[in-house]
């Protein structure tokens, strides 16, 4: 008898599940548990999807800038030279306001493309250059100008004779 009461005391231990997480999760979910979890995920969407045209979202830029530097063959800064910036059909974009005493004119953003640069001085050769902006970027671009040559002395024009007899005269000098 004292055997008995001694099985009885000690309880035998529970069997072990070997169940699989799959089963797991099968047997605590639910057809309507699943469906107000698919329910608020589709709730959260659509607010966040609201969210995203009330917020503005910081955008790639689409314009770059355009710096162009003018010197002189001698390295000297051309201050006072006009800067164009004109598209591939001659269309006149922005006129670049040069910087005081140095020699460089900064453009206003523009957008991404290839464009022209021109660069005019009375006193030297007007200069051309094709050029890519990028956006987000700025096109540094240098440019030598080269003196305008000296305008060809007038020609000499011959006098005409004044007599009727003046060109003989001068035919006998």
């Amino acid at each position: 008898m004292e055997e008995s009461v001694a099985e009885q005391a000690v309880p035998s231990p529970p069997p072990v599940e070997t169940r699989t997480l799959t089963q797991h999760v099968r047997g605590h979910i639910s057809l309507t548990r699943l469906q107000g979890l698919a329910g608020t995920l589709a709730a959260l969407v659509s607010i966040g999807g609201a969210f995203g045209y009330i917020i503005p979202t910081p955008t790639k830029p689409d314009r770059g800038e355009v710096l162009a530097i003018v010197h002189e063959r001698s390295g000297r800064p051309v201050s006072d030279a006009t800067v164009e910036v004109l598209t591939l059909h001659d269309l006149l974009v922005t006129t670049l306001p040069p910087a005081a005493g140095v020699g460089a004119a900064r453009a206003a953003p523009i957008k991404e493309g290839t464009y022209r640069l021109r660069v005019l001085h009375p006193h030297f050769v007007t200069e051309s250059r094709q050029i890519y902006v990028l956006a987000g970027q700025t096109a540094e671009i240098r440019m030598r100008l080269t003196p305008k040559p000296a305008p060809p002395p007038p020609p000499v024009v011959a006098k005409p004779p004044s007599g009727p007899f003046d060109g003989l005269k001068k035919l006998f000098q």
